[in-house]
């Protein structure tokens, strides 16, 4: 597809396409394969892109591609789709496993203009997708100590995802919406993919071949 090349067609893009959003779950979605997605950067303009696919149940790895190239779109925040889409894409090109589920690290409806990262891939692939970042985008409440543990993320008056206690006693993670899965079954799969650390494993696991990759550069 042809990427903007501007600011205004990159918004004008965003705002077109948020509309398309859909934040319920198909009641017949099953997820049985789970994907990481990541990207580092070499420098200002060269990136690296890494998809891992993993066994939804026992978390194994059951692919993982790694893929380099470039970009010449500004780093403007909230903007960060148009760097990093196109490589990402090509890595969901080249796995071997289809993933049911897509897991961005970064943001979903905690955008904005309604559409992070999660939700441009979601729509774009047709793959429900989530979006797990470290940070918060909006305001909330620290939700308690305990596992499972979560409160309100809020934008402009608007609940946009939700602060996850994702162990006892950790920072929590940051869950919106990205496409075709609801709040509540987000938080669930992220819980499920986070049994012993703060970061799901879907996000560790890209996180550290994308770190790899980019030093080995």
């Amino acid at each position: 597809m042809e990427w903007p090349r501007t600011v205004d067609d990159a918004v004008a893009m965003q705002e077109r396409l948020r509309t398309q959003v859909i934040t319920t779950s198909a009641p017949e979605l099953r997820i049985d394969t789970v994907a990481g997605l990541d990207v580092g950067y070499r420098g200002d303009d060269a990136v690296v892109g890494v998809c891992v696919v993993f066994d939804a149940k026992t978390l194994e790895v059951a692919d993982e591609v790694v893929v380099e190239d470039t970009t010449d779109f500004p780093y403007i925040p909230g903007l960060f789709a148009f760097r990093e889409m196109p490589v990402l894409l090509r890595t969901l090109d080249r796995v071997t496993v289809a993933p049911d589920l897509l897991v961005a690290d970064g943001q979903g409806l905690a955008h904005p203009r309604r559409f992070g990262l999660a939700c441009h891939l979601g729509v774009h692939t047709g793959i429900p997708s989530i979006g797990v970042a470290k940070n918060a985008m909006g305001s909330f409440d620290a939700p308690g100590e305990k596992r499972g543990a979560a409160s309100d993320l809020v934008m402009d008056d608007e609940v946009v995802g939700r602060a996850l206690r994702t162990q006892d006693g950790v920072k929590p993670v940051f869950v919106s919406v990205g496409h075709k899965i609801d709040l509540d079954r987000a938080c669930a799969e992220v819980l499920r993919l986070a049994p012993r650390y703060r970061l799901p494993e879907t996000t560790r696991r890209a996180d550290t071949l994308t770190r790899r990759a980019a030093s080995s550069g």
